[in-house]
């Protein structure tokens, strides 16, 4: 589960709240796990288990007191939406604002596309040069496929995805065996094949979901 350990330590989810000395309480722990297990299951197409371990998250780091926690965990949900092109109003962390600190309301929107020139030194690291040139190279240099998924997923709500974009993402996407963020690149990428007329890319393009939507047993187009 280490590539979801890139998109917890950019938002600074749980382990900068609590002291790097050992042991780490046992809240922590049980929260990160979960939340590492919710983003796997909802990245899978699977509701049930998304569902039951986001509230476990929740429930540990209510444990805490501490909204501005919460806070940081409801954007690592808001994240994975994003990856997913099921971007929304992120309410968990809205209803929580106030509580956030400047790093985390930079994060939520830069998550929503409106995230000013000013915030940008606040993003986490692999998501800055995303956020300031918007091109398809700087997103290829992002390491950790969700964090590039993140990224990718902005650029298309933002309306600067360009085709080397979308490939990108697919690809990314792909190769991890994601199939709910899979199949809505791909929509994307058909959709678009579509419009310019290219039926032959755009039935190819199609084929590929029929096999994901096979593999996945109808689940990725579930709800979020």
């Amino acid at each position: 589960m280490k590539r979801y350990v890139t998109l917890m330590a950019s938002t600074a989810l749980l382990l900068a709240a609590c002291s790097s000395k050992p042991p780490a309480p046992d809240w922590q722990m049980n929260a990160h796990a979960s939340a590492q297990k919710a983003v796997e299951a909802y990245l899978s197409g699977n509701a049930r288990v998304e569902k039951l371990e986001w509230d476990r998250a929740r429930a540990e780091v209510a444990r805490t007191g501490r909204p501005d926690l919460l806070a940081r965990l409801e954007l690592v949900r808001c994240a994975a939406l994003v990856a997913s092109l099921a971007p929304g109003p992120c309410e968990g962390f809205e209803a929580l604002r106030a509580d956030a600190v400047e790093p985390e309301r930079a994060y939520a929107d830069y998550l929503a596309g409106r995230a000013q020139p000013q915030q940008v030194p606040l993003l986490p690291e692999a998501q800055r040069k995303v956020a300031a040139s918007g091109d398809a190279a700087a997103l290829a240099a992002i390491e950790d496929p969700l964090s590039r998924l993140v990224a990718a997923g902005v650029l298309f709500q933002s309306g600067r995805a360009s085709p080397a974009v979308l490939t990108a993402a697919t690809d990314t996407a792909s190769a991890e065996g994601w199939r709910r963020p899979l199949l809505a690149w791909l929509a994307v990428q058909a959709q678009r094949a579509e419009a310019a007329g290219d039926a032959e890319a755009a039935a190819a393009l199609r084929r590929r979901m029929a096999v994901v939507e096979l593999s996945a047993g109808g689940t990725a187009t579930g709800s979020r």
